[in-house]
């Protein structure tokens, strides 16, 4: 646990100060760049896990804060910001997921620091706070599945980035870090993907959010890979007992 601190130090150091200075503006730095207040009051009104209750938590961006349309299993708890980054994500990812206990997390992030929404992100630089959530939630005993970034051609909000070879470099290293840490890699990009690297157009009406059949399209697909992560748990765990 102390070698995981001592690694985890200089990265949230570097997450908080590179965000404050993107965020300062005439009034000085925003007083929660993380957004630890949007979930504070929801956090604490949600009870410990039941014994045999396996809670998920979903953390993600607008991606995961707007799947409202899509079926919902009811323990599935959605910790999604809109807009957030990967180091705003990670500095709030001990309250709104290790406090919350939940047996796995499912991990949804990078398209906004593709977009350079808190300033210039590299892939190394993303898949580094991917990988730090990643070891914050194993130190914890919990599970997690690591998503693919979806598919996006272009951003609306940032037209001049040509953000789609820079999604398919950020996807390759995220299943190579779900192959590092034995989590299970779930795969959003393959099926929703069209031949310019982009949203297909029957999953997204922005090219970047998906429309009602793109979240129930990943609905299916998360199911199956929570699913899997429990099954590739209970297997570990029988082998373990049987020795």
């Amino acid at each position: 646990m102390m070698q995981i601190c001592k690694l985890l130090l200089p990265v949230l150091l570097c997450a908080f100060s590179a965000g404050a200075s993107v965020a300062a503006d005439k009034d000085g730095p925003h007083p929660d760049w993380p957004n630890l207040n949007a979930y504070r009051t929801a956090n604490s009104q949600l009870s410990l896990p039941a014994k045999d209750e396996r809670r998920v938590v979903f953390m993600g961006d607008s991606i995961t804060e707007f799947w409202t349309k899509a079926q919902w299993h009811p323990q599935h708890i959605n910790r999604g910001i809109s807009g957030q980054t990967t180091p705003q994500m990670l500095l709030r990812f001990r309250q709104d997921v290790i406090e919350l206990q939940p047996s796995l997390v499912v991990i949804l992030a990078g398209t906004n620091d593709v977009a350079g929404n808190t300033g210039p992100a590299t892939t190394p630089m993303i898949a580094g706070n991917i990988a730090s959530m990643v070891e914050l939630a194993q130190a914890h005993g919990i599970r997690v599945v690591l998503s693919s970034v979806l598919p996006a051609s272009g951003f609306y909000w940032a037209p001049e980035l040509r953000p789609a070879q820079q999604i398919v470099e950020l996807n390759g290293q995220i299943q190579t870090l779900a192959k590092r840490y034995g989590c299970i890699y779930l795969d959003y990009f393959s099926p929703m993907v069209n031949e310019q690297l982009g949203l297909k157009r029957e999953f997204s009406e922005d090219g970047v959010h998906p429309n009602e059949v793109g979240y129930i399209t990943m609905a299916r697909l998360a199911e199956k890979a929570i699913a899997a992560a429990f099954k590739s748990a209970a297997i570990r765990s029988t082998r373990t007992s049987s020795r």
